[in-house]
């Protein structure tokens, strides 16, 4: 069911999703968070489509905020709220409110948004494209507890991470970290199976792919050894090579879903690593709503240390079971006492995991 609704206020908004909620026979929806999208025009329908998919998973009040460029003076000078309010089949799973904010309104965007919010719920608020430079400091996040943002759609991916970096709050996170869960994780379990040392890694991938990088950024914080950045024709990550006291270890994915695990005395092995659609990553990111430690450190090792540049900076090569296949850095779990294993090199070597 769909509800339009043309200059109009938070209030009679609310009393819309009320009558909404009567009209379809529903009125209680258990929803357990209240998901803002902040976008434009031209990317909402994707957006919310991503996230109508990851309600399924995450029932939650969906508040698309689209700020409406107005063409003439006139029209700018002019605050307008428009709403769409859809519940049932039209809304996923829980509701859905896409705001169109005109004029001076565009300025107030928390103020629409606030009275919206489920009550004694988290909010999570996600920008597909144009994330501001700070989103802890923006108005519609200090509302939340946890800011989704995309470097890859930025116009400079690789130097948007520094300023992310520069910027990072406890509650900040970033698409492009998500998209190498899978690969954090087929890492460290290769490493499991060895007791070894590694001395250097080549990450392999697009030119102007974020994930890239900050998948070289946490291997070389987590394993202190010099990491470099490879450059293919794609798509996405193409591949991670280290080189251990035990002979090369190998992970490539040259299709985009299927993946070969080369590893010294051991027969080659496919491994399922498929490029993730959007909804899947929001999907993952609402799983867990507390600070993610690992993310932060990653990010703040910094993409000019990666290479030679780093070399001087980092320490002796590290034992590869005991640095990565800790705690959350293995799983993509988001805990303290993984960032905290981080920060220190591994000295001794672990036993392998009994298989």
């Amino acid at each position: 069911m769909k509800i339009d609704l043309t200059d109009t206020t938070s209030s009679k908004i609310n009393k819309a999703l009320v009558q909404g909620r009567r009209a379809i026979g529903t009125p209680a929806i258990g929803m357990v968070l209240t998901l803002v999208l902040v976008t434009d025009e031209e990317n909402q329908y994707d957006a919310l489509k991503a996230a109508n998919d990851a309600s399924r998973e995450h029932p939650s009040r969906k508040l698309v905020v689209v700020k409406r460029v107005s063409r003439s003076p006139r029209d700018r000078a002019k605050a307008r709220l428009d709403a769409e309010v859809r519940v049932g089949a039209d809304a996923g799973t829980g509701e859905t409110v896409v705001l169109r904010l005109y004029g001076d309104v565009i300025d107030h965007a928390q103020s629409v948004v606030l009275p919206l919010l489920l009550p004694d719920a988290p909010v999570v608020v996600w920008w597909p494209v144009n994330a501001p430079v700070n989103p802890a400091k923006d108005s519609l996040g200090k509302l939340a507890q946890r800011r989704v943002t995309d470097t890859y759609s930025a116009e400079n991916p690789v130097e948007e991470l520094t300023a992310r970096a520069d910027a990072y709050t406890p509650g900040d996170t970033d698409l492009s970290w998500t998209r190498i869960t899978p690969w954090r994780s087929m890492v460290a379990a290769a490493l499991d199976q060895v007791d070894c040392k590694v001395t250097s890694v080549e990450v392999e991938g697009e030119q102007h792919n974020p994930s890239c990088e900050l998948l070289a950024m946490w291997l070389a914080n987590r394993l202190r050894v010099p990491v470099r950045r490879g450059v293919s024709a794609g798509p996405g990550l193409t591949a991670v090579r280290m080189e251990t006291s035990c002979g090369p270890i190998k992970l490539d994915r040259a299709d985009g879903s299927l993946a070969t695990l080369s590893i010294q005395g051991q027969p080659d092995r496919a491994v399922a690593l498929k490029r993730r659609d959007t909804a899947e990553l929001i999907a993952e990111e609402l799983r867990r709503l507390d600070p993610d430690d690992t993310y932060a450190a990653s990010l703040r090792f910094g993409v000019h240390r990666l290479g030679d540049g780093g070399r001087a900076a980092l320490s002796a090569p590290a034992y590869a079971t005991s640095s990565l296949a800790s705690g959350s850095a293995a799983t993509g779990e988001s805990s303290g006492d993984s960032a905290s294993s981080a920060a220190t090199p591994a000295t001794m070597p672990k036993k392998a995991s009994p298989k």
